[in-house]
């Protein structure tokens, strides 16, 4: 549980439960986040001394915390080559290095290349949940270590990564930015420096859930920016954006653009999961 509390310290991963609230000069700010969660996590501490460590999708008894059943297990689909070399999405034939999907070609995303770990199916949907709503970001060195994986051919080429920001209104509300903690496990087992503050969410969005891809789109237009002091950081050298899932990759275009706007020399992108046809 460890984890738990070197991470509960770093403001730039945490909020405290009221983002309005007034400071106290006896307790900062970053000070106060720490306390909350570190409650928390011997909360969860105490509870994994009562109860046994569980499955987080079936709840099935585990001999370790923070795994899957063999069950579950069998039922991620972990995404391999033959894929395309721009969106990252697994084809049914190899027909050699440097294929393109039909997608890809059709419609190519600003963003130079996409991995992603697995697809958006079977449990994956329920672990997402139970990292960004459940609190179970003791799944994360799981989750991050799928990413890692994943973005071994990214990592070669890049400077940084960037997890793709909260609006600080909903960073206020979760406590915690999914995409950071993520990030911050693959830049552990990488080497790759993690960059919190070059991207920036300058405008709360609607929810994009239900939305087509135009929609979605629209929804995000001028959604990021990058501040004034970061863009000298962030000229000429090439990022990987961050975020847990690629669903019409409205968002990550969206986040892309800007960083490119702002000097980076190309962009790549790395996700946790993302939706793709049946097999």
């Amino acid at each position: 549980m460890i984890y738990f509390s070197a991470m509960a310290a770093d403001p730039d991963l945490w909020l405290p439960l009221d983002a309005d609230a007034p400071r106290r000069p006896a307790m900062p700010f970053h000070l106060l986040a720490a306390a909350g969660h570190l409650l928390r996590a011997a909360g969860r501490e105490v509870a994994d001394l009562v109860l046994p460590p569980a499955c987080p999708v079936c709840r099935v008894r585990l001999g370790s915390p923070a795994g899957l059943c063999a069950d579950c297990w069998r039922k991620v689909r972990f995404l391999e080559r033959p894929w395309c070399e721009r969106l990252g999405t697994p084809l049914p034939l190899d027909l050699g290095p440097g294929i393109l999907s039909a997608a890809a070609v059709a419609d190519p995303p600003i963003y130079a290349r996409a991995r992603s770990a697995v697809s958006y199916e079977g449990p994956v949907p329920d672990l997402v949940q139970a990292l960004k709503y459940g609190d179970r970001t003791d799944l994360a060195p799981m989750l991050g270590a799928w990413m890692a994986r994943a973005a071994h051919e990214l990592v070669a080429d890049a400077d940084l990564l960037v997890p793709v920001p909260l609006h600080w209104t909903r960073l206020a509300r979760r406590r915690f930015n999914q995409a950071a903690i993520l990030s911050r496990e693959v830049g552990r087992l990488t080497g790759l420096p993690v960059a919190t503050d070059i991207l920036v969410r300058a405008r709360r969005t609607p929810p994009q859930v239900g939305l087509g891809r135009d929609g979605r789109i629209r929804n995000m237009h001028g959604a990021f920016v990058v501040p004034t002091a970061r863009i000298a950081t962030l000229a000429g050298r090439r990022p990987i954006l961050v975020d847990d899932v690629l669903t019409t990759g409205a968002t990550l275009e969206a986040a892309a653009r800007t960083l490119l706007a702002a000097g980076a020399a190309a962009v790549d992108v790395l996700t946790l999961a993302r939706v793709v046809a049946p097999r």
